[in-house]
This record gives structure tokens, C-alpha cells and sequence, in this order.
């Protein structure tokens, strides 16, 4: 695939979330009252709280803002640049992609200002409007940039680390739900707001970037050696014509 394919196809999928963003924010943020399926998990979720299950539950959550995000980006930029200087680049993007990320999305929230759920059924603190969910975004966006980093140096294992990556960013949401601070469609715009987020980010970062500062993927990590099927250059880049 060319940098221009790969900044269509993110430019694309980008596109596409922005819109299934637009449409969840006018139906669920532009409503006075929740819908269905935000009343009826709130409920399921107020039915379904033994104590274990609530620990679990706030340390699961607390991982989806703070430090945490930051250095699972800046680990994943260090794996991703085979020299320092790709690396050095790696991890100043992956982190003004987040923190610009939830910079938006916080005047996102200001501007829907939807309501959350009843105080009374919260079971961790939180501060601020509900839509879209903070928490989600962060983890989501956190989650999509680890996974990017590890599809493109293709080590071993990568399917259960992108597994892995994925399935922390979806738990982090719905735990909000769980917890009562957030209504489902909160949370489902902040997947939404960061698929379309990573788009835009990616489809950028393969438009401009100088070549000298993208990895060629599929080379292994430091101290890796490359897969019997790899060719040789990487994946990434186009043989001479």
C-alpha cells in the first residue's frame, strides 16, 4: 500500500466516523431525556454491582485517563521508529494526537453540554458534562495509536497485543456506563469521536510526514529478527520500477 492509499483509506474510515459521530450527537445530545438503551443499561448496570465487581470496575476505569495513556503511547512510539530519530517522532505525534484529541473533545462536551446520568447511581466520582465520555476517548484514541504502531513493525504475537489493546480501550468505556457516570451513547460517540480523530491524525501523518521520519513497515523490533516471509525492505515500501 502507497502513502497515498493508506491517507485515503484513514482519510476515509476518518470521514466516516465523524459522520456516525454527528448523527449520535444530535440524537442522544440534543435530547432533554436519555433514549431506551441508555435507561435500560443504567438500570441493568444499578441491578449488577457486587463490591468485587465495582473494584474492578474504578481500577479498570482509572487506566483510562492520566499517566497511563501517555505512556502506553510513548512506549508504542518507542517501538515503533527503528533509529532514534523515528522513534523521537513516534512519540511526539502519538502524544499531540492524544492531548490535541482531548483538547476537542473537550470543547465538544462544553458545546452539546449533555446532562449525566442521576448522581445517585454513580459509583466513582466524575466531573464535567456526559457527552462525549472523556474516559472512553482517551483510552480509545490510546488504544488505536498502540494498535497502529504494532500492525506496522508486524511482530510476533501482534494479533494478541492488538486483541489485547483493543479489548482494554472497549472495556475502559463501557466500565463508565457500569459505574453510572455515563450513558451508553456517551460513550459510543467517544469511540466515534476517536476512530474519527485517528483518521484525520493518520491520513495527515501519511500525506506530510517527510519519508525519512515514517518507519517501512513490517521491519522487525531491536533485536528481532525479520519473519522467512518478509521481503526484504519491509512491507511498506514499493519495489524500484
Amino acid at each position: 500500500m502507497t502513502r497515498r492509499d493508506a491517507a485515503d483509506l484513514a482519510g476515509s474510515a476518518g470521514a466516516g466516523a465523524w459522520a456516525a459521530f454527528a448523527v449520535v450527537a444530535v440524537v442522544a445530545g440534543g435530547r432533554g431525556t436519555p433514549l431506551t438503551v441508555d435507561e435500560r443499561l443504567l438500570s441493568w448496570s444499578l441491578g449488577h454491582r457486587p463490591k468485587v465487581a465495582v473494584a474492578l470496575a474504578r481500577g479498570l476505569t482509572a487506566t483510562g485517563t492520566g499517566v497511563v495513556p501517555y505512556a502506553l503511547v510513548a512506549l508504542a512510539g518507542l517501538f515503533l521508529g527503528p533509529t532514534a530519530r523515528q522513534r523521537a517522532v513516534a512519540v511526539a505525534l502519538g502524544a499531540a494526537c492524544l492531548a490535541a484529541g482531548q483538547a476537542v473533545r473537550t470543547g465538544v462536551m462544553e458545546l452539546i453540554a449533555r446532562p449525566r446520568p442521576p448522581g445517585p447511581d454513580w459509583a466513582t466520582y466524575a466531573s464535567g458534562w456526559s457527552f462525549p465520555s472523556g474516559h472512553t476517548t482517551t483510552s480509545a484514541l490510546t488504544a488505536g495509536l498502540v494498535i497502529v504502531a504494532v500492525l506496522l513493525r508486524a511482530p510476533r504475537g501482534r494479533t494478541a497485543l492488538c486483541l489485547a489493546a483493543g479489548c482494554w480501550g472497549a472495556a475502559v468505556g463501557l466500565t463508565r456506563v457500569y459505574l453510572g457516570v455515563h450513558w451508553f451513547t456517551d460513550v459510543l460517540g467517544g469511540w466515534l469521536f476517536a476512530a474519527g480523530w485517528l483518521g484525520m491524525c493518520l491520513c495527515g501523518a501519511a500525506r506530510w510526514l517527510p519519508e525519512g521520519l515514517l518507519p517501512a513497515r513490517g521491519r522487525p523490533a531491536p533485536g528481532e529478527s525479520p519473519a522467512a516471509d518478509d521481503p526484504p525492505g519491509g512491507l511498506g515500501r514499493s519495489p524500484s520500477v
